[in-house]
C-alpha cells in the first residue's frame, strides 16, 4: 500500500529529517532549503522543461548542483533525424542563482557568454524563452514558448535514501501543459501549436547520495480527444513508501504501483535504439516503444562520471484508470531514459 501525503506542512523538521515521506497531487509540504541538514555544495535543484510533438522535442534546463552550474538547451528533429545539446557550465561563486523553492509562481533568469535563458511563472502562465549564440557551430537559437492549462493535479514523491538520513529527493512532474510560440534555429521555425504540443516540467529538490541509476519515462499527449499523459520511473532513494507512478487524465492523478523497464539487450549492452516494453505489476500499464532518437552523454571527469541516455520515439499500448476503464493509446511521443550519475 502506497502512503499519500494528504497533511500540509514543511518537508523537514527541525534537525532537517523529512517530516513525512510518500507521494501526493501537490506540493503539499514546504521546501525550505535553510532546513536541509547538508552543506551548501550538496544540495542540487534544477527545474527542467520538455516541450514535446510529432515533429520535434525541446528540452530545457537550468540546474544548481551546490558545487557547479548548468544551463541546457536542446533540440531534436524527429523529421530529419537531427539533435543538437549544448550546455554552459559554471562555478556558483561566478553564476550565482536562486532557484523558487515553489513551481507554484516565481521567476529563474540566467545568463552567461552569449546566453541567456528565462523560466517566468506569474502563478498562471509560465513563458519560457531565451538565446543562445554559437549554438551549433556559428549558428543561434532563439524561443518564446508560453505554456497554460496545467493540471490541477500532478505527480508529487518525497523520498528518503536509507543509507543517508540527510538525503533526501523531493520531486514534481506536471505533464499535459499546452503549448504555444515558435523556436528558430537555423532559418527554420519550429511553431508550436496548442492543439498537439504539449509540455512537462520536472521539478526537483534534493540531496543525493554519491552514485545514482534511475529510470525515467514521460509523455503527454491527446487518449480520445481528452488530455492525457503519465509518469513512470524509479531508481531514486527508498520508494518503500511510494513510487512516482502515475497516469494523467482531464487533469486528475491515477496512481500506479510499481513499473519495469524493459531495456533490449545487445552483445551484452542495452540496445537503446530497439523496442523497449514496460509493465506494472498492477497490470494497469503495458506499453511498448519505438525509438526515434537517442539523446546520449557520457562525462568522465575523475570523481565525476555521467552516462545519459534519453531516448525519444512513440508510445503504444494500454492503461486501466482508477474506474476501470481502459484507454488504447497509439503513437504517443515522448521518452525515455536510463541515467547513472556519479556527483
Amino acid at each position: 500500500m502506497q502512503h499519500r501525503i494528504t497533511t500540509p506542512g514543511p518537508l523537514h523538521d527541525e534537525n532537517g529529517r523529512l517530516v513525512e515521506t510518500g507521494w501526493a497531487t501537490e506540493l503539499i509540504r514546504t521546501y525550505d532549503r535553510k532546513k536541509v541538514a547538508a552543506g551548501r555544495m550538496r544540495i542540487k535543484e534544477w527545474d527542467y522543461y520538455c516541450i514535446c510533438n510529432d515533429r520535434f522535442a525541446l528540452a530545457l534546463t537550468i540546474d544548481h548542483n551546490g558545487y557547479m552550474t548548468m544551463d541546457s538547451i536542446s533540440l531534436l528533429d524527429f523529421t530529419d533525424n537531427s539533435q543538437v545539446t549544448t550546455s554552459r557550465i559554471g562555478l556558483p561563486l561566478f553564476a550565482k542563482r536562486s532557484l523558487p523553492p515553489t513551481s507554484a509562481k516565481g521567476d529563474i533568469r540566467v545568463s552567461g557568454k552569449g546566453y541567456e535563458l528565462a523560466f517566468d511563472n506569474d502563478g498562471t502562465v509560465r513563458r519560457l524563452h531565451g538565446t543562445m549564440d554559437s549554438f551549433w557551430k556559428e549558428e543561434a537559437i532563439s524561443f518564446d514558448l508560453t505554456l497554460t492549462d496545467a493540471p490541477a493535479e500532478s505527480m508529487v514523491i518525497v523520498t528518503p535514501y536509507k543509507e543517508n538520513p540527510k538525503a533526501f529527493y523531493y520531486n514534481q512532474k506536471i505533464n499535459c501543459m499546452r503549448v504555444s510560440g515558435s523556436i528558430l534555429f537555423k532559418k527554420k521555425e519550429y511553431a508550436c501549436d496548442p492543439a498537439d504540443t504539449f509540455a512537462v516540467l520536472d521539478w526537483g529538490r534534493g540531496v543525493w547520495t554519491y552514485d545514482n541509476t534511475w529510470y525515467w519515462g514521460s509523455a503527454s499527449g491527446l487518449a480520445d480527444g481528452v488530455p492525457f499523459g503519465f509518469n513512470i520511473g524509479y531508481g531514486f532513494g527508498d520508494t518503500s513508501a511510494a513510487s512516482e507512478n502515475v497516469l494523467v487524465y482531464e487533469g486528475k492523478i491515477h496512481k500506479l504501483s510499481q513499473v519495469r523497464f524493459e531495456i533490449p539487450m545487445k552483445d551484452g549492452t542495452e540496445d537503446y535504439l530497439s523496442p523497449w516494453t514496460f509493465s506494472s505489476d498492477d497490470g494497469r500499464f503495458d506499453m511498448r516503444f519505438e525509438p526515434l532518437m537517442d539523446r546520449s552523454a557520457k562525462i568522465n571527469a575523475l570523481v565525476i562520471s555521467s552516462d545519459q541516455h534519453q531516448v525519444f520515439g512513440r508510445f503504444s499500448g494500454t492503461v486501466i484508470l482508477d474506474d476501470g476503464r481502459k484507454l488504447e493509446i497509439r503513437n504517443l511521443t515522448g521518452f525515455a531514459e536510463k541515467v547513472r550519475n556519479k556527483w
